[in-house]
């Protein structure tokens, strides 16, 4: 069975630009989740399963024709164990970038394809490396307004790209969709990539 067009359970401008990067017709289907993590997990655990959970989420409430692929992700900024989420206001932010200043840290997305009845999922781990910042640093970073929605409060596509120092792993996995693993998840489920600029 052919579609036009998959859909994508995330509201996130990245993951659709992600998509049209590699030819993937797309459709945008919201989802406001839960993400609060469970005692004792461990970050891949979390991010792998809300990717899941996600999916599964969307599935009962996605448009269109039963069956049609749904592909969802998650992205968590980790230091040791701790997860740093979107900030919810310049202080948090400019604490989290505090963590983060100097150090190595860890940025996983899970991606879930959701297709007929078989839900498939896929991690990528990178390794980001930041040079140190100051406070005034940081906090003219939040007033240019770009770390208010991302994971650990900056963006590696961004502006937030002057304080990386190297990357070892997956460019646009750090971005919020990693696409060599996108693109076997949807290889696997019969749906090629480069199929044009079509979808929205």
């Amino acid at each position: 069975m052919s579609y036009d067009a998959i859909v994508l359970a995330s509201r996130s401008p990245r993951r659709s630009q992600l998509l049209h990067q590699i030819g993937i017709p797309h459709e945008v289907l919201g989802v406001d989740f839960d993400e609060e993590r469970l005692p004792g997990e461990a970050p891949r655990d979390y991010v792998e399963r809300l990717a899941r959970d996600k999916a599964a989420y969307a599935r009962n409430r996605c448009p269109g024709p039963a069956g049609r692929p749904l592909l969802a992700a998650d992205t968590s900024v980790v230091l040791g164990t701790a997860i740093f989420g979107k900030p919810r206001d310049e202080q948090e932010c400019v604490d989290m970038l505090g963590e983060l200043s100097g150090r190595v840290h860890e940025v996983m997305t899970a991606v879930a394809l959701h297709h007929g009845e078989v839900l498939r999922t896929a991690v990528s781990v990178s390794r980001v490396a930041f040079r140190a910042l100051s406070e005034a640093e940081r906090r003219a970073y939040w007033a240019t307004g770009e770390p208010a929605d991302k994971a650990g409060g900056y963006a590696v596509q961004g502006l937030g790209a002057i304080f990386i120092e190297r990357i070892e792993g997956s460019y646009s996995g750090v971005m919020g969709l990693p696409l060599y693993e996108t693109a076997l998840l949807l290889s696997a489920a019969g749906i090629p990539a480069w199929q044009g600029s079509r979808g929205t």
